[in-house]
């Protein structure tokens, strides 16, 4: 049986340093000492998705430098407000996946459980910013409608656990989650998507590593990091605490435009990825949801940054290029 540590009357070091994260542009600006007059940094409302950076995360970045890779990927720049064509609410067609609960069901053999609308960071990127997660959570009545859909079908062998990020949840709760799905006889394997280790990584902790170290299915985790700078300071030790408590661990990327779409960007990630035990397992096409159009890569740029890191790099250095089309069977792997 899977058991979290006893409920301490302190929060974790973890929640802390969530409760510390930055949601005041002006503050993020002060402290990465940038002029907030600069006019790339203009910024005429949050909207619907505000700031959310954790400061281990911005102390990654460069200060005085608006183009950061880091800092670009977490500012919520003017440009969000534009509407273009073919950029929508639903980029990836979760909504038309959904079967209640909190449940998605886009592939043979696997189901994908939305545990959680909580990040540690925003990026604004992300192609659930408007998912209506008050609607569809899994963690409702402590998992089991969720987890009795999973057992009513035998075709699902892989649990995926997505978000949000599934490492905002407690302890508790996610122990609750792991013990459920170990009594579905036909589960083989779970599969966590996360990025706290990297923009988080005090998440890693001993009460969370014990949890971890108990899951019985075949336990495969896949992190996300765009830019080798990402992966400094104690994200390294938290990577290597996940890799010795027997998870498989693999990176998918985002290919983002002025962040990591040149061939020395994605061979750095690449080769820190593999320095650190994480297979490069997708660099995916950018989502195509509204307000993230100025991250968009043409996909004939994106071949040939493939083709030249293949040329440089051993294939098990190089991701599959993929995209995700609404209503296939499968993600598109596209060649170069």
């Amino acid at each position: 049986m899977i058991q979290a540590q006893p409920i301490s009357r302190q929060a974790p070091r973890w929640q802390h340093a969530l409760r510390e994260a930055f949601t005041r542009p002006a503050e993020l600006l002060a402290w990465l000492e940038l002029d907030p007059a600069l006019p790339q940094l203009d910024l005429p409302g949050l909207r619907d998705f505000p700031l959310r950076v954790p400061r281990g995360f911005a102390a990654r970045m460069r200060k005085g430098d608006p183009l950061d890779p880091l800092f670009l990927q977490v500012w919520p720049a003017a440009r969000e407000a534009e509407t273009v064509p073919g950029f929508v609410a639903d980029a990836v067609g979760d909504m038309d996946s959904a079967q209640g609960d909190g449940v998605l069901h886009k592939y043979q053999g696997r189901a994908l459980l939305i545990t959680t609308g909580a990040c540690a960071v925003h990026c604004r990127y992300c192609f659930r910013r408007h998912f209506p997660y008050s609607e569809s959570l899994a963690a409702r009545g402590h998992w089991q409608p969720a987890l009795d859909r999973l057992a009513a079908d035998p075709s699902i062998t892989e649990a995926i656990l997505s978000g949000g990020d599934p490492f905002s949840l407690s302890d508790e709760r996610l122990a609750e989650l792991f013990e459920g799905l170990a009594g579905i006889p036909h589960l083989r394997r779970v599969r966590v998507h996360t990025r706290q280790p990297i923009v988080l990584p005090e998440r890693i902790d001993a009460g969370l590593l014990k949890i971890l170290r108990s899951v019985s299915l075949d336990k495969v985790m896949v992190v996300h990091a765009n830019h080798a700078q990402e992966l400094t300071g104690d994200v390294p030790q938290a990577l290597a605490d996940l890799r010795t408590n027997g998870w498989m661990l693999l990176n998918q990327s985002v290919l983002l435009r002025g962040i990591n779409d040149t061939t020395n960007a994605l061979q750095g990630l690449h080769e820190r990825l593999f320095s650190l035990g994480i297979l490069p397992y997708y660099l995916h096409l950018l989502d195509r949801v509204k307000g993230a159009a100025h991250f968009e890569v043409p996909e004939h740029r994106a071949r040939e940054l493939m083709r030249d890191l293949s040329s440089i790099s051993p294939g098990y250095l190089v991701p599959r290029l993929a995209r995700e089309v609404p209503g296939d069977p499968a993600k598109a792997w596209l060649s170069w």
